[in-house]
């Protein structure tokens, strides 16, 4: 009995030595065969280290590079209306206030006019009684010089006494009486210029400003009682760096107000919800720095400011027929803030390019066919918002550089996407 029990004792310790032994052995052969029937993973090709830029297509451009700048609007002309008399305000035009409209010589007031005109009659009676006084002095001067050369031909001897006496021949008294007529005219002349200015009238056609005026009321020579300014043309000073301004064509040989539109201008104001442009053109330069911002002022004046401006683009350009029946276009109003595009000088060939791409040094990224940089020096003419225009040995619509790289080197490999769109005023 011991022997049979030892021996199974012994089995069963083989068997817990061999049971684990077994699992492991199945784990290892199940783990094989997992690994040998699992699939293949997909092979990617590793990721480039070349730099990713963002491009933008270089646009070959010709004629006027445009110049931009931005200024308010005022007024050609604008006075102070007061009377030149004093009296008390007889009657005023229903035009003659705040916003009315005035045409030239138009009566904006009228002074009582009673004592002037009883002024007047008062010369004119001086006038007609010195004029029968000199017709008089006149006569007697006459008839003494008359008496004179009788007497010289009845003296016995037939000698002549020499030259008569001024005061024989009345010659002082005509000369009086002239010089009293002389002085009632000229009192007559005043009589009826005061009765004249009893009406008071607008210089030029022109927008009431200010109007401080009102029957009854006694106005003094001098005294202000409104503001005007003409409509006919409005003017933009443009402050403009001196790199901006030599791209004017003929800027100092421009005389003021001579009416010389060889250099012409677009005006562009926001009205609402759309933007308005205006035709002008670059008056003159004023022939001296700004002392605070150190930039030239370029006056364009734009005629015909009351009339509704033609709706523009975003760039300028005029815009397309809206779906929709367009509100009544405003005129350019005085005061407002405008921008102003400039028709500047017209090189042979120019590019626009996003001005992102400008680099340090007055420089461009360009790529070639191979995706490579190039680095070509330009000369910059002008700098807008969004666009810098240039000469360069670009070509047409070489691709360059907008971001994505801080430093390049001649030669440098980059990949690229599609071009990206940036937009610039032409």
């Amino acid at each position: 009995m011991s022997s049979i029990s030892g021996s199974s004792i012994l089995r069963s310790k083989t068997l817990g030595r061999l049971l684990p032994l077994g699992i492991l052995l199945g784990a290892v052969a199940i783990a094989v065969v997992m690994v040998r029937l699992r699939p293949e993973p997909p092979l990617r090709e590793p990721a480039s280290r070349l730099p990713f830029v963002s491009t933008a297509a270089a646009e070959a451009r010709e004629g006027a590079i445009p110049v931009f700048g931005a200024g308010t609007v005022r007024p050609r002309a604008e006075i102070d209306v007061a009377a030149e008399i004093s009296g008390k305000v007889a009657w005023v035009a229903p035009a003659f206030q705040g916003g009315g409209r005035v045409d030239a010589n138009q009566v904006l007031f009228r002074i009582d006019d009673a004592d002037y005109r009883n002024r007047v009659q008062q010369a004119s009676a001086n006038v007609a009684a010195q004029q029968v006084a000199l017709l008089q002095a006149e006569e007697e001067a006459r008839i003494a010089r008359a008496e004179y050369e009788s007497f010289q031909r009845r003296r016995a001897d037939g000698a002549t006494s020499g030259q008569a006496s001024p005061l024989t021949l009345r010659e002082p008294q005509l000369r009086a009486a002239r010089a009293a007529l002389a002085r009632d005219s000229a009192a007559l002349a005043d009589a009826e210029l005061a009765l004249a200015r009893t009406e008071v009238r607008a210089p030029f056609s022109g927008i009431v400003r200010s109007e401080s005026v009102d029957p009854g009321q006694f106005v003094a020579p001098g005294q202000s009682v409104g503001r005007l300014f003409a409509d006919d043309a409005v003017e933009v000073v443009v402050p403009l760096a001196d790199g901006d301004a030599a791209l004017i064509p003929g800027l100092w040989e421009l005389a003021a107000g001579d009416g010389n539109r060889q250099v012409t201008a677009a005006v562009l104001a926001e009205y609402g919800d759309m933007r308005y442009s205006w035709t002008g053109y670059v008056d003159r330069a004023e022939a001296a720095l700004d002392e605070q911002t150190r930039t030239i002022d370029v006056v364009v004046r734009v005629p015909g400011p009351m009339n509704g401006g033609v709706p523009a683009g975003g760039d300028g350009s005029p815009a397309d027929a809206p779906d929709s029946p367009a509100p009544q276009a405003p005129p350019l109003l005085v005061g407002q803030f405008v921008e102003v595009r400039i028709d500047g000088i017209s090189p042979e060939r120019y590019f626009a390019v996003p001005r992102a791409a400008l680099r340090t040094g007055n420089e461009i990224w360009a790529l070639g066919g191979d995706d490579r940089v190039t680095i070509v020096p330009v000369r910059v003419l002008q700098r807008a918002d969004e666009a810098v225009y240039l000469t360069s040995g670009l070509e047409p619509g070489q691709r360059v550089v907008v971001s994505g790289i801080q430093i390049a080197t001649e030669g440098m490999a980059v990949r690229t996407g599609t071009d990206t769109e940036v937009e610039t005023r032409p």
